[in-house]
């Protein structure tokens, strides 16, 4: 418990943006290791992993340079998860993508409803934990419908998307299927889940100008970053899927 209380406060020494790429380095890499250990199982996993944490790391705000507002930490994560359905998608066909999903989906389905069941189960007189147990996983309803079908669908679209660029151009440039796919698919998930949750399902709708300029466009300038970031890492999966796999 000393060391990582001390690691925390050595990385609270350093800004958030050398931590963030930090961090997005980190998981681009775990996936490249998940894949050579597992093969298309490990990136299953790490997906499951990606969306159970990105959900907690969301209700995390920080400051960042470029935005006057406090920002939701949880993108890297959810962009990664992209990177995962078109690592499946090149090496080992969309119908493992699209599983992947599901898995991912399922997952968050699972955990959620098995913290409620242990945050009803009523504390000891001792305990300590309750509270901030509930504060993690006691998301407000509407983040939770917000996140998982705006998950779903731009997963499904990002499958989709990038499979028929790979037939149109005759299975070349993928890097053009990577970018184009991810960028377009962050840009759907970043629509759907802020129209849910500020405006649809918001007892106190925000306008559709702030939710467009804030929630939709404030951050995927930083979607689109990732995006590009993460084609050498497409390459790069390539070697290391397990042989037997090749």
């Amino acid at each position: 418990m000393g060391f990582f209380f001390e690691l925390t406060e050595i990385l609270n020494s350093f800004s958030p943006e050398i931590i963030w790429i930090l961090m997005l380095v980190f998981c681009f890499c775990s996936i490249l290791i998940f894949l050579r250990l597992f093969g298309n199982n490990g990136i299953f996993i790490y997906s499951a992993l990606a969306v159970i944490a990105g959900n907690i790391q969301v209700l995390k705000t920080v400051d960042f340079f470029y935005s006057p507002e406090p920002v939701a930490l949880g993108t890297v994560l959810f962009a990664s998860t992209f990177l995962c359905t078109d690592i499946l998608s090149e090496y080992y066909g969309k119908n493992e993508a699209k599983k992947n999903i599901l898995i991912g989906f399922f997952s968050f389905l699972f955990i959620t409803i098995l913290m409620t069941i242990t945050l009803g189960i009523k504390p000891s007189g001792n305990d300590w934990i309750q509270e901030s147990l509930s504060n993690v996983f006691t998301p407000m309803t509407r983040f939770f419908l917000a996140s998982m079908i705006a998950y779903l669908v731009s997963q499904y679209f990002d499958v989709w998307f990038f499979n028929y660029i790979k037939k149109v151009t005759a299975e070349k440039s993928l890097w053009l299927r990577n970018n184009l796919s991810t960028i377009v698919s962050s840009l759907v998930d970043n629509t759907i889940f802020s129209l849910f949750a500020w405006i649809l399902l918001n007892p106190d709708p925000e306008s559709l100008y702030n939710v467009i300029m804030i929630y939709i466009l404030g951050t995927y300038l930083i979607r689109i970053f990732i995006a590009i970031i993460d084609t050498p890492f497409i390459y790069i999966a390539r070697y290391f899927i397990p042989k037997i796999n090749e």
